[in-house]
């Protein structure tokens, strides 16, 4: 499929990091509803992608993650990504519980998601 632009990943992770989806996403292996859901919700920001496209963006991005976490852990810092601190935000309390409102109160929302409108809203 054509590439995922940083507003399209931006928004993906904005809806995956709805507490309801992580709990669903959490909860189950056969998740094509619940992707059927985030691509709607995609669909209401000017976003056409299928559930299948955000099932892979999904998983691609949660594996580029992993990577990132292991090479921070190791103490190299070559190994980043550009969302990182967003996808901390949501996965990272799954292996530290005590990470909690506290220290990353900043990982609420971040400005710039704002304005993640669509760029359809610009082409009359």
């Amino acid at each position: 499929g054509k590439h995922w632009t940083i507003n399209e990943v931006r928004a993906l992770i904005r809806v995956w990091s709805d507490k309801n989806i992580q709990q669903q996403l959490e909860g189950t292996v056969r998740n094509k509803r619940i992707f059927e859901q985030v691509a709607a919700r995609l669909q209401k920001f000017g976003i056409d992608r299928d559930w299948k496209q955000c099932r892979t963006k999904y998983k691609n991005l949660k594996h580029e993650y992993k990577s990132a976490k292991c090479a921070q852990d190791s103490g190299s810092t070559s190994r980043s990504m550009k969302f990182f601190n967003e996808l901390d935000a949501i996965l990272g309390h799954s292996t530290t519980e005590q990470a909690s409102k506290s220290d990353n109160d900043e990982s609420e929302r971040p400005p710039e998601w704002a304005e993640a409108k669509s760029e359809k809203d610009s082409i009359g």
